[in-house]
């Protein structure tokens, strides 16, 4: 009997490789067994993460904005046929509602919300999703809490929570499954060096501390794998 938690022969996209999260989850779904095809906006930092896979074999690197939609087509055809999504790409950075701005709300929307919803379009209007592959979206647990300055991020995730739900009745019948993580803070490139004080702090209220990018890429690898079948 197949071992549930490996993915030999199979393939999966993962948004956002370049670092963080998205670089973690590709470096496990590698480690897994499973091809992987990389993209994020930075070439360099892209071609560190493929140089870190358990294998070379049947990976793919492709550059790509997922705010543009030239390049979500682009990422799309580059991927062909996968087994399995992981949306990890998405931008961050606090403001008070009393001085958000239209562009500011529209940069985050594109990027963490528009992009993976319609990657996942092309990707499922084309028929590239094998049955029984899985989509990972990663949210936050700022979709579920209140947190200062963060109502825009948070509703960013709190959309990728709420598609995910019908998203997942959609394709169920092809035995496809839809989940989303909402990881609480994660120790991530995404964070300043001056905001390492503050991160310090905040690890204060976490009984077990901080998240690591391993951590979420691993509950991924979990729910990419035929283990999670149900």
């Amino acid at each position: 009997m197949s071992d549930p938690f490996r993915l030999a022969g199979k393939r999966v996209l993962v948004t956002g490789a370049s670092s963080g999260i998205g670089r973690q989850a590709a470096i496990a779904a590698s480690r897994a067994g499973a091809a992987i095809v990389a993209t994020g906006r930075d070439p360099e930092r892209l071609a560190e993460t493929m140089s870190m896979l358990e294998s070379r074999e049947g990976n793919i690197a492709t550059t790509g904005d997922l705010a543009v939609d030239g390049d979500l087509t682009k990422i799309a055809e580059a991927a062909g046929t996968v087994d399995g999504v992981v949306h990890a790409a998405g931008i961050t950075g606090p403001i008070p509602v009393r001085v958000v701005t239209r562009p500011f709300i529209q940069d985050r929307f594109d990027a963490n919300y528009f992009g993976p919803l319609l990657l996942t379009q092309r990707i499922l209007a084309r028929n590239r999703m094998r049955a029984n592959g899985s989509i990972v979206f990663i949210a936050s647990i700022s979709a579920h809490t209140g947190t200062r300055g963060m109502s825009v991020y948070s509703s960013t995730k709190a959309s990728l929570v709420v598609t995910a739900k019908c998203l997942a009745l959609e394709v169920a019948k092809h035995g496809i499954r839809v989940n989303c993580l909402s990881p609480g803070l994660v120790r991530t490139p995404l964070f300043k060096p001056d905001e390492q004080e503050w991160l310090d702090n905040e690890e204060k209220r976490y009984p077990l501390g901080l998240g690591t990018p391993e951590d979420v890429a691993n509950a991924a690898l979990f729910l990419l794998a035929p283990a999670s079948r149900w």
